[in-house]
């Protein structure tokens, strides 16, 4: 052969087929074919070693990251040796409410809404800045502009004359009799 080294034998009792392309697991640390490369393939002891799993520890509620070959029992006391807070638990299990007064809707993922003026998280009923808190401080900063834009426009309106805005028949007075019969024609008509 021209290549002796080149390869490996599957490390599996049952198969030892020479691979070019080997692949060795992160489990068990031996070299396998394509076929059984997967952990269940060549049914490694080790297959676990990279699962994580979280426990709730009943005392405190925080999340407990176990270990790989550790029982629930020695993670939970190492937990409990470390810092666990009895008194995190009504902090964590309390569900948030809408602050509001007198609102009682708790707030869910779907049912909340960050304000941007005040950044209060209030429920969906109360997404409006006049509906919460910060509706005053909104409402009075907006309202001298309203008030300009409405005089401006007022004033603007009590110069007209009433000439130019023309009624249908006046429109209709100034067209000639072909542009009439065009507009006539081009009027929906309602027939009972």
């Amino acid at each position: 052969m021209e290549f002796p080294d080149l390869g490996r034998h599957c490390s599996e009792e049952t198969c030892h087929q020479l691979d070019f392309l080997p692949f060795k697991c992160d489990g068990c640390n031996k070299v396998f074919c394509l076929e059984h490369r997967t952990y269940k393939g060549h049914s490694c002891p080790n297959e676990k070693h990279k699962d994580v799993s979280v426990m709730i520890c009943s005392v405190c509620a925080k999340s407990v990251k176990t270990v790989f070959g550790e029982s629930s029992e020695v993670t939970m006391k190492r937990h409990s040796q470390s810092g666990c807070d009895p008194s995190n638990y009504a902090k964590v299990m309390k569900k948030p409410k809408c602050p509001v007064k007198g609102c009682r809707e708790l707030l869910t993922f779907s049912n909340k809404y960050d304000c941007n003026s005040c950044r209060k998280i209030v429920c969906l009923r109360h997404r409006f800045p006049t509906d919460h808190a910060c509706g005053v401080a909104v409402a009075k900063t907006k309202e001298p502009a309203r008030t300009a834009a409405a005089s401006n426009f007022l004033a603007s309106f009590a110069a007209r004359s009433g000439t130019d805005c023309g009624t249908e028949t006046s429109r209709m007075g100034s067209l000639s009799i072909s542009d009439k019969k065009i507009e006539q024609e081009k009027t929906p008509t309602i027939r009972p």
